[in-house]
């Protein structure tokens, strides 16, 4: 573990310093190291921030810096993976977010950086008629995209029936949670939990022994907005979590899909709402994201693969295909959320452009979804 991540950790929990006023130190000076290293100098780097930020990082520093090798500790013993900003493991999607975590504690085997993945959200109090458009969504992404992440809070209605509906499904599911992984909140969701950390993961930006406050909640749903190239309100009313989530993905430029209800059903309030708005988009079934985003379906990609591959030496490429093909062109091969980092572009647009590039036969996908230029 290099003292980088340590001291990444340790920027979290000096006393006094905002995750706001850490992201512009953060980012100011490119890492955590030199942050708490180059105090000295920080200001000369740094002439606009309130120079009492200097005083809180010096005098906060030796605290912050033991509560985060304590966590070292605590992540090393129990497997729990540690993924700052800078790392290239850490969500290419949340990283764009103006307040993304410095650092995130993660628990499972899903691919944060994964080509599909939604996050499905609601009340806590849904109806029947929620629980049944949880289960037929994951349904239908388990038929289109069968490697759909579905992400949520593990909070009781929506939220669980979300991640139960996609390990029935067979899908991966992400839980962000507003504790530690030291818990499980609520305690009855352990059991589904257990499961995710073998079928997805559990995820948060928050160490051991924080509890479960109100206002973690809060802070939880930009992660959850964050992480998905779309968000799906299922069932809501007019205020609430959910609500809170929805417009933080669209902030964040994200596609927002809400489920329609009945007029004057409480909780489908606030999914008419979000339509009524424009912020978001009326979803019947999930082929309506599976379009909009256009996701290569495995049947598509099936009947593509039939095909006999284009064979003319000099193809006419559109722009994003050119710079894809230039950007393999100087490498053994890279994955869909490198390129996607690298041309500074959704991976859904990189993810559907590589398919179009592997069905003339000019880039091939290999074991770890690794692409590879097959000719230049």
């Amino acid at each position: 573990m290099s003292d980088e991540r340590l001291f990444t950790m340790a920027l979290t929990k000096v006393k006094g310093l905002s995750l706001h006023n850490a992201l512009i130190l953060y980012r100011a000076v490119g890492n955590a190291t030199d942050v708490f290293n180059g105090l000295s100098t920080l200001k000369e780097k740094i002439p606009l921030v309130n120079s009492k930020l200097f005083e809180i990082l010096d005098v906060g520093f030796s605290d912050a810096l033991r509560r985060a090798a304590a966590e070292l500790e605590f992540c090393n013993s129990e497997g729990v993976e540690i993924l700052c900003l800078n790392d290239s493991k850490y969500p290419n999607r949340l990283r764009e977010c103006n307040d993304a975590p410095l650092v995130l504690y993660y628990r499972g085997n899903a691919d944060l950086n994964a080509v599909h993945m939604v996050s499905m959200v609601g009340t806590r109090r849904c109806t029947e008629y929620g629980k049944d458009l949880c289960l037929r969504l994951t349904k239908d992404f388990a038929r289109l995209c069968p490697d759909t992440i579905v992400v949520s809070g593990l909070a009781y209605g929506i939220d669980i029936y979300s991640h139960r509906g996609a390990l029935e499904m067979g899908l991966s599911t992400v839980a962000v949670l507003a504790h530690g992984l030291d818990k499980v909140y609520p305690y009855v969701h352990r059991d589904t939990a257990k499961k995710m950390i073998e079928q997805g993961g559990l995820l948060t930006e928050y160490m051991t022994g924080t509890n479960p406050d109100k206002g973690n909640f809060v802070c939880r749903n930009r992660i959850v907005a964050g992480l998905s190239d779309a968000c799906i309100v299922v069932e809501s009313p007019h205020k609430g979590g959910a609500i809170i989530t929805a417009r933080l993905a669209f902030d964040y430029n994200r596609q927002v899909f809400a489920c329609p209800g009945r007029v004057g059903d409480e909780y489908s309030e606030g999914c008419n709402e979000l339509v009524h708005n424009n912020i978001a988009s009326v979803l019947l079934s999930a082929d309506d994201i599976v379009n909009t985003l256009n996701w290569i379906t495995v049947q598509q990609r099936n009947e593509a693969l039939k095909k006999p591959l284009q064979t003319e030496l000099f193809p006419n490429l559109r722009e994003l295909e050119q710079q894809i093909v230039n950007l393999l062109a100087h490498s053994d091969g890279m994955q869909v959320n490198v390129i996607s980092q690298q041309l500074a572009r959704p991976v859904h647009e990189i993810s559907a452009t590589l398919f179009e590039l592997e069905m003339k036969g000019l880039v091939k996908l290999l074991p770890g979804g690794v692409y590879r230029l097959l000719r230049n």
